[in-house]
């Protein structure tokens, strides 16, 4: 069984500590966007590191259309890989998206977890009355219609929208060739359960300890939404990092691991 998940996920294990540590990247990245935080945690975690099915270099072939409709389908890997493991009192971190999918995972079967992580998180996209998601619907819309005429062309637009840092060309570089990497069929699939989910109501749902990690400029997840995402969590802290752009684990790694840091001991 671990064997099939260890290729499904293509599950990489690092450093020698005692206690456990799971790093979800979020959309269209895949496990090596965590190369700056994990070699300061190698000491004292055991670090696993996942791609998800349909990202990076997990398995293409076990993308169902159908299990991963949902975000769910996604939480349901992460359980059954901890499962697998048998991992307990787990640090997950998820970054965008996989920070919900955590969420899930945790409301599923909250044993498994001791503490988690989000970076620049957002339960929904989408405005939606006195919630500003900081999306209209038609924007969502259009964004849509871009992937599914040309992933491509939509991959090297916005690539260096997301990751801000202009400044620093090659971040952005790095963001475009992992978007560019993966299946564009399997990218506009899991871009429209990404986009057009609603999690909100499952954040109070989660009682663990919760990170809430923020850039001050972030034109995906705003302050506002992180805000909320506190705001909604019972039991959290809520950090706006000096940094710019969707990524500061890429873009502003010494700040995110040291406020990671802080909130781990």
């Amino acid at each position: 069984m671990l064997k099939k998940l260890i290729t499904r996920n293509n599950i990489s294990i690092h450093g020698d500590g005692s206690k456990a540590m799971l790093l979800v990247h979020g959309y269209g990245c895949d496990q090596n966007m965590w190369r700056f935080i994990t070699p300061e945690f190698k000491d004292d975690y055991k670090i696993i590191l996942i791609d998800l099915v349909g990202s990076g270099k997990a398995d293409e072939v076990a993308y169902d259309y159908d299990k991963y409709s949902t975000l769910e389908g996604h939480a349901n890997d992460i359980i059954e890989i901890c499962k697998a493991l048998d991992l307990k009192d787990l640090i997950f971190v998820g970054h965008s998206v996989s920070a919900m999918i955590g969420t899930l995972a945790v409301i599923k079967n909250p044993d498994i977890f001791k503490k988690i992580i989000m970076i620049g998180p957002s339960p929904r996209y989408i405005n939606d009355g006195d919630y500003f998601g900081g999306f209209t619907q038609s924007d969502i819309d259009e964004l849509m219609e871009t992937l599914d005429s040309n992933y491509l062309g939509w991959s090297s637009a916005m690539a260096p929208v997301i990751m801000g840092n202009p400044d620093r060309p090659e971040l952005a570089e790095e963001l475009e060739q992992s978007f560019c990497q993966n299946n564009p069929e399997i990218a506009n699939h899991f871009a429209k359960v990404t986009f057009l989910g609603d999690n909100r109501s499952d954040l109070n749902k989660v009682t663990i300890e919760t990170l809430i990690l923020q850039s001050q400029s972030d034109v995906i997840a705003s302050i506002e939404v992180g805000k909320y995402v506190h705001n909604n969590l019972s039991n959290s802290q809520f950090v706006i990092l000096d940094a710019i752009g969707h990524c500061p684990h890429l873009s502003a790694p010494d700040q995110t691991i040291k406020a990671m840091k802080k909130f781990l001991t």
